[in-house]
C-alpha cells in the first residue's frame, strides 16, 4: 500500500478532511516544497556574516573609527533589535509562543551578537574590561537568558548557555584549575548544572519546550569530556567505563523517547572514545584498517537503520 492509498483511506475514514487530503497529497508527489528550513539556515547564515563584516571592519579599522563610534554604533543595534522585538512580540506566556513575523528572530539574533561583538570589544580594547572579563561574560549569559525566556527563542538560548561554558573557561584558571583532569571535571560540572536547570524548569512548565536545548548542550560537554578522558590521564579506566554508561544511557534514552539526536550522541561519542582507547593496542596496518572498516561499517549501518526507523512512526 502506497501513501497515497493511505491517505485516501483516511480521508474516507474522515481522519482528514479534503483540504488536508489535497495539500498532503501535493507534498508526497513532490508538488509542493517548503524551503522553510533553507530559507531560515540563510537568514541565520545571513546575520552570522553580517555580524562577522562588522566585527572584522571594527578590529581593522577602530583606531579610525574611535572607540565612541563603535561602542555607540553596536549599542544602538543591541537596543534597536531589542527595542523592535518588544515592539512586536506577543506577551510572555510560559507556553511556546510564536513569532509574530518571519524577521523577528534574526533581528533578535542580530542583537544578541551585537552584544557579544560590544563585549569583545570593550575587553580588547580597556584594561578594566580585561580585569572584569569574567564577570562581563557573565552578565552577557544573563541577558541572552532573559531575551531568550522573554521572546521564546531557542537560539538566543543556546548562545547564553554556550557563553555559561565560556565563562566556566575563564573562572578555571582564576582558580588554579588547568590541568586536563581539572577540565574534564569543569566540563561534567558544566553539563550537570546545565541539564538540572533545564530538567527544574522543565518541572515547573517553564518554556517545556526549551528542555531539549539544555540537554543537548550538556550531553555534549559531558560527552566531551569522556571522550577526551577516557584515553589519557590516570584515571583513563574510569572514564571509558563511565563514557560506556552514559552511551548505552543517552541510546537506552533516546529510543524509549524518541530523540534521535542523543541515540547519535550516545553511538557516536561512544565509537569515538572507544576507537581513542583501542587505537594504541593495535598492532599493525591491517589490524587498523580492519577495525575501522568492520566497527565503521556497523555504526554507520546501525544509524541508518535506526534513523529510518524513526523516520516513519515520528
Amino acid at each position: 500500500m502506497t501513501t497515497l492509498d493511505r491517505l485516501r483511506g483516511w480521508k474516507l475514514a474522515g481522519v482528514i478532511d479534503d483540504v488536508q487530503y489535497a495539500s498532503l497529497s501535493e507534498l508526497v508527489r513532490g508538488e509542493r516544497l517548503s524551503v522553510y528550513v533553507e530559507l531560515s539556515a540563510a537568514l541565520y547564515v545571513g546575520v552570522l556574516l553580517l555580524v562577522g563584516g562588522l566585527g572584522w571592519t571594527i578590529r581593522t579599522y577602530f583606531t579610525n573609527l574611535g572607540d565612541p563610534f563603535v561602542i555607540a554604533t553596536l549599542s544602538l543595534i543591541f537596543a534597536g533589535s531589542v527595542a523592535y522585538c518588544l515592539r512586536h512580540a506577543a506577551p510572555y506566556a510560559h507556553t511556546q509562543v510564536e513569532s509574530p513575523n518571519l524577521a523577528f528572530d534574526y533581528v533578535l539574533y542580530l542583537g544578541c551578537l551585537a552584544l557579544s561583538v560590544l563585549v569583545g570589544y570593550l575587553a580588547f580594547r580597556f584594561e578594566w574590561a580585561r580585569q572584569h572579563s569574567d564577570n562581563g561574560l557573565l552578565a552577557t549569559v544573563g541577558v541572552f537568558a532573559v531575551l531568550a525566556y522573554r521572546f521564546d527563542n531557542r537560539f538566543v538560548l543556546s548562545l547564553a548557555l554556550t557563553s555559561l561554558a565560556g565563562w566556566f573557561g575563564l573562572k578555571l584558571p582564576a582558580f588554579g584549575f588547568t590541568s586536563p583532569d581539572a577540565l574534564r571535571l569543569s566540563a561534567i560540572t558544566y553539563g550537570a548544572i546545565v541539564a538540572a536547570t533545564g530538567a527544574a524548569l522543565y518541572r515547573q512548565a517553564i518554556k517545556p519546550h526549551f528542555f531539549e536545548a539544555y540537554l543537548h548542550i550538556a550531553a555534549n560537554a559531558v560527552f566531551s569530556a569522556f571522550v577526551s578522558g577516557a584515553s589519557a590521564g590516570q584515571s583513563h579506566g574510569l572514564y571509558l567505563i563511565g563514557l560506556v554508561v552514559l552511551s548505552l544511557s543517552a541510546i537506552g534514552l533516546g529510543v524509549r523517547f524518541r530523540r534521535f539526536a542523543f541515540v547519535a550522541y550516545g553511538t557516536v561519542y561512544g565509537y569515538a572514545g572507544i576507537t581513542r582507547a583501542v587505537l594504541p593496542h593495535l598492532g599493525s596496518a591491517t589490524a587498523f584498517l580492519a577495525y575501522f572498516f568492520i566497527t565503521g561499517t556497523l555504526v554507520i549501518v546501525t544509524l541508518a537503520v535506526l534513523a529510518r526507523r524513526f523516520g516513519r512512526t515520528e
